[in-house]
């Protein structure tokens, strides 16, 4: 009997959040880190920010038993969702045909390891533990979406929307800035969610730049990562360590062998605190400069001949695309937030 009236109890908490028939609510599998959406304010806001289009294509990443994959049907050309669970993949289906609509899609498998279609609008609920890998391979995704709807961990969405001089402010928010703008659309309650998770969520929406920033990434977060690696310190104090300075001294060789460029006579570490100088931001931290600032730092340092990737790798051919380059550059993004 107590088993029964805990199902009771689960049932009309779904019923009263618009959410899916008794006969569709399913055990919630622990490790691909299900926790279904139950408030029904939250998902109004999410599809607001979304702003779906009738000629748009939605893909959907994690629908669960579909609260929100019914409302994309109604208004989306066509909704592919892909989803890990076959149960839920099974679920989805069923209810969207039940609702009367014939345009969804459904492709089962582990989203950060299949091939994404061609979309407009993105919009997902994500476990936690894929944020990074996710984000940066939605931001590399090609040809370019109009916006994508996210729900993250509060945490984690707090670092990608953080502005310059802000405690959270890192690698992160930087990278993502250079392919996106990011803006809060609204925090979520851990009690918006059946079963409730340890940490408050946050939706997020991304908007790709028009045009986009040209930059070689891998250069652009070699640089990245000098300056933030002690980020409570100066960025002259940052470069001006041997480890940097050697690797640096090894590209700029490089590319002076591969472009027939005389070599400065110069030693070489002022010949690279010197960029610092010119560009005013010697005795900044990193949290203090922008994006503008930062591009224009990279400049600087090119127009010295100095590379913060190796310059044997530059070719075409044995380039890396610039989803896994984005994707090795998250790998251990999470670190610099209490680095010293």
């Amino acid at each position: 009997m107590p088993n029964f009236r805990k199902k009771q109890k689960n049932v009309k908490e779904v019923k009263k959040a618009g959410g899916p028939s008794p006969s569709m609510v399913l055990p919630l599998n622990k490790k691909h880190g299900q926790h279904l959406l139950k408030n029904p304010g939250v998902l109004e806001k999410i599809m607001d920010a979304a702003d779906i289009k009738s000629s748009d294509t939605v893909f959907e990443i994690g629908p669960g038993t579909g609260n929100m994959t019914v409302q994309l049907c109604q208004k989306a050309k066509q909704v592919i969702a892909q989803e890990i669970d076959p149960r839920m993949a099974a679920e989805v289906k069923k209810r969207v045909t039940q609702s009367g609509k014939t345009n969804l899609i459904v492709k089962e498998g582990d989203a950060l390891r299949a091939e994404w279609p061609p979309f407009h609008v993105c919009a997902a609920n994500l476990p936690y533990n894929i944020s990074s890998p996710f984000t940066f391979k939605l931001l590399a995704h090609r040809p370019k979406f109009r916006s994508a709807v996210i729900m993250f961990q509060k945490e984690f969405a707090e670092r990608l929307v953080s502005k310059v001089g802000e405690k959270s402010y890192g690698r992160l928010a930087l990278n993502v800035s250079l392919f996106s703008k990011v803006t809060t659309v609204c925090t979520v309650s851990r009690k918006s969610f059946n079963p409730p998770p340890d940490v408050d969520s946050m939706v997020v929406k991304f908007v790709p730049r028009d045009p986009a920033i040209e930059v070689d990434f891998s250069d652009w977060d070699g640089m990245v990562r000098i300056c933030f690696s002690r980020k409570r310190k100066t960025l002259h104090a940052s470069f001006n360590t041997k480890c940097n300075l050697k690797l640096l001294e090894q590209n700029y060789k490089t590319y002076c062998a591969l472009t027939n460029t005389i070599p400065t006579k110069e030693p070489f570490g002022p010949y690279v605190l010197n960029v610092l100088k010119e560009c005013g931001v010697s005795v900044q931290r990193a949290i203090t400069l922008d994006l503008d600032q930062y591009l224009k730092l990279l400049l600087e340092f090119n127009k010295k001949g100095i590379h913060f990737s190796n310059m044997m790798n530059k070719d075409t051919q044995n380039k890396p695309s610039l989803a896994k380059a984005m994707e090795e550059a998250a790998e251990d993004d999470t670190s610099d937030i209490d680095m010293e």
